[in-house]
């Protein structure tokens, strides 16, 4: 017999017996009349009471017959020397004074277990909270198990990353056939590392890779496994591989590894760290200990791989990395199809169109696409999803929500509409930038009093240092233009400031890109793995104090130069300018197609210039 039908016996046997005291209540109580004092001494002195026990407060007993179907009586005690006048009326007394002893007891046991009771009750509750699950389960695994038909997930779900699908259909083959992989001599890896950006999807394809594989999946997160007791984190790490030992073959599958495998460093205080510390330990002599020939694989994914641990990456634990980036256009063509699956589309949305219009999405920016897409569609009563509400959800992600109840005076609308068509005009005037989208002078997120829309046709992993010099003039052509129609400068520019700022600066500390300073780097911030800036705080200027004022004065020029360029062709095409800040005025929106004629006249201009 099972525990646990052993313990449902018990539950049985208790609640019979509970049930049998309650009815033998209820039959005592309704066999029970209850008089007052002066009823019971009437009754005894015209004896009809046969037996009486009395205690302290209460006197009860039975009558020589019934009276109203009732044969007990129970009443107040107020006489202390009834004893005496009972035996003068010949009343059998067969019982002492009540012993209080057992009443006394329980008055204390009873609250005492009360209150144990809710404390028990207010821990359990904390320690489900924590992961703890009790006292003997503290160092109990909290991963979720997933069996191959509850993942429901497989590699025609993935889109957009066949390399890395590439990579993992190797650990599927060997989770199918590992006699096959033995055969050469060769051994899979024990550990693979899937690094890429935030929503790339590397959490969905270690799913995938154990819905192909069909095999137990055991996931959980890096954070999971550190709480505020010294030594949980480890004793879940012994108990998750065990776990997964014991369901072998089984893919275990570890979120946010650089919450738990941040490194280690030598010159940390006592205490602080030490429960993340030895959970890391026990993790790499995991790592060292098991066999993946017995059919188990170690995935884990993070965002962040150049703050791990470098005894986690050596060989022969971490023995692949395996990169999952954000998707190129082939890539968001396969993303957007497979979740414009769920939607219902128009004959007008072209997936090949939308991926034009979103480069740099990760796969979770596409999904999110879609569903704002979706979402504007159904708030506008639609039979289905038009192109149109894909360009105005990539406006909505990248520019913002639209802010209509910001109201501007004319004088603020005039310079935004001049401001806006100052970037779009710099913008058609230059080779090499990238095609204007649409230009509004509507509100949207929380500063932009307006936008100029750039989306590039193709997607781009050089530029040329004309190429970056351009794309300054453009971020300036709004300032430019305040400067050369108000004669003045506003706080409209500052994020326009700030983006060319950066480039210029990474021009000359970065890129190489000034003569005088010649083809070094002076970058003080080096970036991580994934483009973040290190985690290199204490780290010293790389250069004297006579460079740094040469990188300023550099960074300076550069921005100055290109100002120029964005006023000398604002200057030169200024009826124009104000022809299409007018126009911007009256219908707040120009699109792609608006802004032809525009391009078209800049070009002739050019032309007849040139010639």
């Amino acid at each position: 017999m099972s525990k646990e039908t052993q313990a449902n016996l018990w539950y049985l046997v208790v609640a019979v017996l509970g049930v049998l005291f309650v009815q033998d209540l209820v039959s005592t109580a309704r066999q029970t009349m209850t008089l007052t004092y002066s009823q019971f001494e009437t009754y005894a002195e015209e004896d009809k009471i046969a037996t009486a026990i009395i205690g302290d407060q209460f006197i009860s007993g039975t009558f020589q017959t019934p009276i109203d179907g009732k044969t007990r009586y129970v009443t107040t005690r107020v006489d202390p020397d009834i004893v005496a006048r009972l035996e003068e009326t010949g009343v059998d007394i067969v019982g002492e004074p009540e012993n209080r002893f057992l009443r006394d007891l329980l008055s204390w046991i009873v609250p005492a277990f009360a209150f144990f009771a809710v404390w028990m009750l207010l821990f359990r509750q904390f320690a489900e909270k924590q992961g703890m699950n009790g006292f003997m389960a503290i160092g109990k695994s909290r991963a979720k198990v997933y069996m191959e038909s509850e993942t429901g997930v497989s590699f025609d779900d993935v889109a957009g990353v066949d390399e890395a699908k590439a990579e993992l259909k190797e650990v599927v083959d060997f989770l199918k056939n590992p006699s096959e992989y033995s055969r050469l001599g060769a051994r899979i890896p024990k550990g693979i590392l899937l690094v890429g950006p935030p929503g790339t999807g590397k959490t969905l394809l270690a799913r995938a890779v154990a819905g192909e594989a069909g095999v137990t999946f055991f996931s959980i997160s890096g954070s999971e496994f550190v709480e505020m007791f010294v030594g949980v984190g480890a004793a879940r790490v012994r108990d998750l591989f065990e776990g997964a030992r014991k369901a072998a073959p089984a893919i275990i599958f570890i979120d946010e590894l650089d919450a738990l495998g941040r490194a280690r460093s030598a010159g940390q205080i006592y205490g602080g760290h030490d429960e993340r510390e030895q959970t890391l330990n026990q993790l790499l002599t995991e790592l060292d200990g098991f066999d993946p020939s017995v059919g188990i694989v170690l995935l884990a994914a993070t965002n962040r791989p150049e703050i791990l641990d470098p005894a986690l990456l050596r060989a022969g634990r971490f023995d692949r990395q395996v990169l999952v980036d954000k998707p190129d256009k082939k890539g968001r063509i396969d993303i957007l199809r497979v979740h414009m699956k769920k939607v219902k589309l128009a004959d007008d949305v072209d997936a090949e169109k939308v991926a034009a219009l979103t480069p740099g999405f990760s796969g979770a920016d596409l999904a999110n696409l879609v569903n704002e897409a979706a979402l504007l569609a159904t708030r506008r009563k639609a039979d289905a999803v038009t192109m149109d509400d894909f360009s105005n959800a990539v406006e909505r992600i990248v520019a913002g929500l639209e802010k209509r109840n910001r109201v501007l005076n004319q004088r603020e609308r005039e310079i935004v509409a001049h401001h806006e068509m100052g970037h779009a005009m710099v913008a058609l005037a230059l080779p090499g930038v990238d095609p204007v989208h649409k230009v509004s002078i509507i509100p949207r997120g929380v500063g932009a009093l307006g936008y100029t829309l750039q989306r590039p046709t193709e997607d781009r992993f050089l530029m040329t240092e004309e190429e970056l010099r351009n794309k300054i003039s453009v971020l300036l052509g709004g300032r430019a233009a305040e400067k050369l129609v108000f004669n003045h400068l506003s706080t409209g520019a500052a994020d326009d400031l700030a983006k060319a700022t950066d480039i210029a600066r990474a021009m000359v500390t970065r890129y190489g890109m000034d003569r005088d300073l010649g083809h070094v780097s002076y970058d003080e911030e080096r970036p991580g793995f994934l483009g973040r800036p290190g985690d290199e705080i204490w780290a010293r200027r790389p250069h004297s104090e006579e460079t740094a004022e040469k990188i300023d004065q550099k960074v300076r020029e550069i921005i100055e130069t290109a100002f120029s360029q964005s006023f000398s062709i604002l200057e030169k095409n200024r009826d124009l300018l104000e022809e299409y800040a007018q126009r911007l005025l009256n219908r707040e929106t120009l699109t792609e197609d608006e802004l032809k004629g525009l391009a078209e006249r800049l070009t002739q201009r050019e032309s007849v210039e040139a010639a």
